[in-house]
């Protein structure tokens, strides 16, 4: 890129980071390649007689938990307990892979890795990029919260042992501030609240000998030492950062009172979790990342918060109260109650610090009812299995009223119709932050459990071509790109400018409850002179009929009459498909586990369609991206599913209808 053009975007992006991120961005940098952090963010010295204090009031009594599990869930739950034991762990809850604790190599202090000059030995021989993923989640110690659970319900010692095993394992193999394991202070906090959880569920034990408690009472001091030197970094970021880092020092200060710096670790938690809450979390509950999955790390967050806060000091004013109630009703509109999932929307880089359910990594109705209970006065869920993180956060999980949510919310932007079973997320977001994927009117579509119109997901965030957080772009989104373009300028990996800006425009039903329609529009095409609108409407037999059209921006526009092209994506599961092409139609049947459904797609005559698995057209003749027909549920994993692209051009306005109709309204002569 020209220099002219480097300077051009530079100045661009300024308002996107905004101004008050940049000045804390550069101090941190400063501070950084100056050499002072090297020389201030030292080990603290050591404080004899430090003891630990449990951060929670009290343990889940036994039965109680047994009585929510049941005995299927207890032997789920010792089986991945016994997994760790023999050295394995389900990272981002995929699949059991080796656990790593120590790294190649004689380590350096940690800010020689953040500045470049110091490498994880091995990695300059990979082809690949290094992913930090892979090296830090198992650090964050969220095995350990399921060794805690199984030692806490069945009361063997080996749970225990193993934990005292593979914590000294770390800890002798990454010295306070030495190594990548302390180059990120949210990851210091977050190992610092897992430790402080085990810690107390593992204490009754014969192996936490009062030697093994000391040394992990000076090892929680140290990770609270290393938090505050880099705060200006967390607050630049402005995300989950901060709030990790905050409840990082509030629980430091809780567990450890006689340490001469709680005080100021208390303050500055309370000071930064406060604020954080109230700056990134929108008065109607939305989440400032655009993501589900870090939503739900910011309830989690606020919850352990809440449950380890000091008895004696009030923990939230009402503002940042009010906005955690607004989270939890934004969250629980997107939760699908047959599954416990969500749409898969934004980064998701599977997240999930208190794994304190033995239900799938992709539920949410754990934290949902925890949120519920703390932040709305109420459980949201009738009682079930995941009522097991309100215990151990000290909830009571008996009585008390249902949370009833609204008929109608505009944000998120959903529609639900319980005659046919089904619901729709209409994507429609006014950014005031980063957005994370560009994503405008992209459409989820459920049914029965079933995700049919699926989000593709996050994938890997550092990966060889194509995969480095490819699945963000439009392309992998059900939505519109027109004239093959993305709806934003992508400038870094999580980088987009001249954001794409959504508003509702209509969210209409009808008076007898036949149909309940939702309509929005986006300018993320402006530069082209036009606005993408998306009308969605569900009906109570089942049919829900979605219509885009191609507009010119201004009524009487130059534009108006022109060809114009656009390409329409819909990623669908992988099950068997039988699909019939003509000149301006296409239908789809899916034979999904609960039946045939149908997709129908007109658009002017001349669309060229193709339909992709796992990268690879399997039918038609349209293009083919190697993103197309892959779904990723989680980080670093993704698995086949089937892209269908519709190619269409004709003058302004341009308009496509695509029709869904669920299995139980389906033609028997139709295919």
């Amino acid at each position: 890129m020209p220099l002219l053009a480097k300077f051009a975007l530079a100045f661009k992006a300024l308002p996107a980071l905004g101004f008050p991120s940049l000045g804390l961005y550069t101090w941190y940098q400063f501070t950084l390649r100056s050499g002072l952090l090297r020389k201030t963010n030292l080990p603290p010295r050591p404080c004899p007689g430090l003891a630990f204090q449990p951060a929670l009031p009290a343990l889940p009594e036994q039965q109680a938990l047994l009585d929510l599990i049941g005995a299927e869930g207890l032997e789920r739950l010792l089986a991945e307990a016994d997994e760790i034991i023999a050295g394995k762990v389900r990272l981002f809850g995929a699949a059991p892979v080796p656990l790593e604790l120590s790294l190649p190599g004689p380590l350096r202090h940690w800010t020689d890795y953040e500045r470049g000059i110091a490498r994880v030995a091995g990695s300059e021989q990979s082809a690949a990029p290094l992913d930090w993923k892979f090296i830090w989640e198992p650090a964050r110690f969220g095995w350990a919260i399921t060794l805690g659970r199984a030692y806490h319900l069945s009361g063997r010692q080996g749970y225990a042992q193993a934990f005292w095993r593979y914590t000294e394992t770390f800890l002798d193999a990454n010295p306070a501030y030495q190594g990548p394991h302390w180059t990120s202070a949210q990851e210091v906090a977050l190992r610092l609240v897992a430790l402080t959880f085990a810690a107390q569920v593992f204490a009754p034990s014969p192996a936490s000998t009062p030697a093994r408690m000391a040394r992990l009472a000076r090892a929680l001091a140290e990770h609270a030492g290393r938090i505050p030197s880099t705060l200006a970094y967390a607050r630049a970021q402005n995300n989950n950062h901060l709030l990790s880092e905050a409840v990082g020092l509030c629980t430091a200060a809780r567990v450890l009172p006689g340490h001469p710096h709680a005080p100021r670790w208390q303050r500055l938690g309370l000071r930064w979790l406060r604020d954080g809450l109230l700056g990134q979390i929108a008065a109607d509950g939305a989440y400032i990342q655009h993501s589900a999955n870090y939503h739900r790390l910011m309830l989690q967050l606020a919850l352990w918060a809440r449950a380890a806060a000091r008895p004696e000091a009030p923990w939230l004013e009402p503002p940042a109260r009010g906005r955690l109630a607004a989270a939890v009703r934004w969250l629980a509109a997107l939760l699908d109650e047959a599954s416990g999932q969500v749409p898969n929307l934004g980064p998701n880089d599977g997240a999930y610090i208190l794994p304190l359910t033995g239900l799938p990594f992709a539920d949410y109705r754990p934290v949902l009812q925890a949120a519920a209970r703390a932040f709305l006065g109420g459980p949201l869920l009738p009682a079930g299995p995941w009522d097991e993180m309100s215990l151990w956060l000290g909830q009571l999980v008996s009585g008390g009223s249902r949370v009833e949510l609204p008929a109608v919310q505009a944000s998120p932007a959903t529609l639900r119709i319980p005659a046919a079973d089904s619901w729709a997320y209409l994507r429609a977001a006014s950014f005031t932050a980063r957005p994370g994927h560009v994503d405008q009117l992209h459409l989820d579509l459920w049914w029965q459990g079933l995700n049919i119109a699926q989000d593709a997901g996050t994938y890997r965030y550092t990966a060889a071509s194509p995969w480095e957080n490819a699945l963000a772009s439009t392309f992998a989104h059900n939505t519109l790109s027109i004239a093959g373009q993305e709806q934003m300028r992508r400038a870094g990996r999580f980088l987009y400018l001249d954001w794409a800006q959504a508003q509702i425009v209509e969210h209409a039903r009808d008076p007898q409850g036949d149909w309940e329609r939702l309509s929005a529009r986006h300018d993320g095409y402006r530069r082209l002179g036009l606005a993408h609108q998306r009308t969605v409407t569900a009906f109570r037999s089942g049919r829900w009929l979605v219509e885009d059209a191609v507009l010119p921006l201004k009524p009487v526009s130059r534009l108006e009459g022109q060809e114009m092209g656009a390409w329409l994506h819909w990623l669908l599961p992988d099950w068997p498909v039988v699909l019939q092409a003509g000149e301006a139609a296409l239908t789809l049947r899916l034979e999904s586990p609960r039946g045939p459904l149908l997709l129908k797609i007109s658009a002017p005559p001349g669309l060229v369609y193709s339909l992709l698995r796992a990268g690879e057209i399997v039918s038609g003749s349209g293009s083919r991206r190697p993103i197309w027909g892959w779904v990723s549920p989680t980080y670093s994993v993704k698995v086949p599913a089937l892209s269908l692209v519709v190619q269409a051009s004709g003058p302004l306005p341009l308009a496509l209808t695509s029709e869904w109709v669920l299995p139980s309204r389906i033609p028997e002569a139709t295919l």
